[in-house]
This record gives structure tokens, sequence and C-alpha cells, in this order.
């Protein structure tokens, strides 16, 4: 086990799309049936984290800027990759900022092919009906943070 604090942590940007009605927006990993998640995505060098955002959320899902609206802003949820994993062959997790950003559009405004699909479809959901066993066991701790963070959701 890599101790916490010789990991290198990927800066990384995550996006909790809310409607009006407060339903927020959940998509289903391509290849893993049953894992649900928030889009999220690195910073690339360079970029400040709304400009990742606004990429990552068009690349992802394919939603355009101006269908969206920064709501809150929350930085510094970290997770370290499970089993010594390394990403790009030096990072050993991710420390991720949350948006949750209005949406102002339909459906319809969604491309899950906009670039390379990653998820294989999308649900609005209730914050309460979010499940904590849809993202992997690593992730865990900060979807159980950012669920109380946000929208002050308790997973027992």
């Amino acid at each position: 086990m890599i101790p916490a604090e010789a990991i290198v942590y990927r800066p990384n940007v995550a996006a909790i799309l809310q409607r009006a009605n407060g339903d927020i927006f959940v998509a289903e990993r391509i290849n893993i049936k049953g894992a649900w998640q928030f889009p999220q995505g690195g910073i690339d060098e360079g970029e400040d984290a709304e400009t990742a955002l606004f990429r990552e959320l068009e690349e992802e899902i394919g939603v355009k800027r101006g269908l969206l609206e920064i709501v809150q802003r929350r930085d510094g949820y970290r997770y370290a990759f499970a089993k010594g994993r390394l990403k790009y062959g030096i990072y050993g997790g991710q420390e991720q900022t949350y948006f949750l950003c209005r949406f102002a559009g339909a459906d319809e405004d969604f491309d899950l092919d906009a670039t390379h699909r990653e998820f294989a479809s999308f649900k609005w959901i209730k914050p309460s009906e979010f499940q904590l066993d849809w993202v992997p066991k690593f992730k865990r701790s900060v979807y159980r943070q950012v669920m109380l963070d946000f929208f002050s959701v308790e997973f027992v």
C-alpha cells in the first residue's frame, strides 16, 4: 500500500447537473453495467477548473456551455485508485473539484457519442435516490461527502 502522502493526485473536475425540479443527472458507464456516476475528467495543462469542466461536459455528454450555469463549486475531494493502480504512469489518485450546475436544456441536448463514448445511458434522479453501491469502493468516500455537502444526503 502506498502511503497517502506519497500519492500524486491528478487534478480533476466533476459535474453534477441539476434540473430546476431538483433532479440530478447520472450516467451509466459503458463498460460496467449498473455503475452510475457524475461526468468527470482531468484538468489539462494550462486549463483552469472551469475550462476543464465545460470541455469535459461537451466531450463526454455533448452538453454545450450555454445550457449550464455554475451554482456551486467545492474543491479538495480526493481518492486513490484501487490496488495501487497508476494513471499515465504517475497518478495514484485524483483530486476533484465538484461543480453543481443548473441545466437549462432538454434530454435531446445530450449526445453520449459526442467524442468517444463513455456512457451507455443516463437518467435523472432525486439526490436521495442515489445509491452508493453504484460507484467503485475506492470512490465511495468522495461520493458520500459530495452528496452530504451538496444535498445533505447521508449514507448509512
